[in-house]
């Protein structure tokens, strides 16, 4: 039986599978895009760096489940729709 942990590790949502950190794709850049807005927007309306946009967008940071959140309701979306996990 499988299963999973989701934590917080440096500030970073990360799911644990049997001794394996998971870091999520995510498709904040293609819906950010879609949308005509610049990384500069979407950071000041989610309150965070423009560094931290751009971290997330090229997979090097997961964010917290707050701002996972915040993301969600920015683009009116289920979570789910925009952090995907692929099992390989």
């Amino acid at each position: 039986m499988r299963f999973w942990v989701c934590y917080i590790v440096n500030g970073k949502l990360a799911l644990h599978f049997v001794g394996e950190v998971v870091y999520l794709k995510n498709r904040v850049e293609e819906l950010r895009k879609e949308r005509g807005v610049r990384q500069e927007q979407l950071a000041l309306a989610l309150e965070v760096s423009r560094q931290t946009i751009s971290s997330l967008e090229k997979g090097r940071y997961n964010p917290s489940i707050i701002l996972a959140f915040k993301i969600s309701r920015y683009f009116g979306l289920p979570i789910e729709n925009i952090f995907i996990y692929e099992e390989e």
